[in-house]
């Protein structure tokens, strides 16, 4: 077998992601499947962070939307995304593998606090270590805490994991005449406005010289296959 490219990777899914073919929530199946390419890529020896969103169960955006306040919004869906890793972490020891949840919102009696130290500390015992709740901050996606917390444990890589193949210039559901990119820039992302991931974010990994993969988590064993070399998705980069 072809050698690792990776020997540590942050793994951003989306909360959607989880809800399979339903409109909310968590589908089982779903839920198992993606445990299951986790526990594929720590025994292949590969060291996981993974931080989920929480748009499956609530986004604090919509509520601001409909009148309410931004800053209680945003920590309910900080709060979703905790299910979400709890959840993760429940499916995951289920298949034998030990994963710790660590939150940026202090609840003691559910998870651990965040720290880097602790994170890289799990990760080097070979274990999962779940980001959640976020930056802990309102007005901050969970694609900027991936970011954050992809330069925090060191990785070597930034993975997102969407509902499609990767990065178009427009959406290919709509636009079939939309151009795919597999490889490109974070100014080309940031000037062409692709809705790779938010500004904060792209300008978080640029900053920090951290790769960006995005590709489609519904593709069985893509994880693998991109950490055996394969070009799966796009990559977004320093340009030359």
């Amino acid at each position: 077998m072809s050698a690792l490219i990776c020997q540590r990777i942050l793994l951003k899914l989306s909360g959607e992601a989880l809800m399979g073919e339903g409109d909310f929530g968590i589908d089982p199946g779903v839920l198992q499947r993606v445990a299951e390419e986790i526990r594929d890529l720590i025994d292949a020896g590969i060291q996981m962070g993974v931080v989920i969103g929480g748009g499956n169960i609530f986004r604090g955006a919509g509520l601001a939307q409909g009148g309410f306040d931004r800053v209680r919004g945003d920590q309910m869906g900080m709060l979703a995304t905790v299910m979400n890793s709890l959840a993760m972490q429940d499916m995951l020891s289920r298949l034998g593998v030990e994963a710790d949840v660590y939150s940026a919102l202090a609840m003691p009696d559910v998870c651990e606090p965040f720290t880097a130290r602790d994170a890289r500390r799990s990760l080097d015992q070979g274990r999962v270590a779940i980001l959640a709740a976020g930056t802990g901050n309102p007005y901050f996606t969970t694609d900027s805490a991936a970011s954050l917390r992809a330069v925090e444990i060191k990785a070597d890589l930034l993975i997102k994991a969407t509902k499609v193949n990767g990065v178009y210039s427009a959406d290919p559901m709509k636009d079939p005449q939309a151009t795919f990119y597999p490889r490109l820039t974070y100014d080309r992302a940031l000037a062409e406005n692709l809705q790779v991931m938010d500004a904060t974010a792209i300008v978080l990994c640029r900053d920090n010289g951290m790769p960006l993969r995005i590709m489609n988590i519904n593709d069985p064993g893509a994880l693998m296959r991109l950490m055996r070399g394969e070009a799966i998705g796009s990559l977004v980069e320093k340009g030359d």
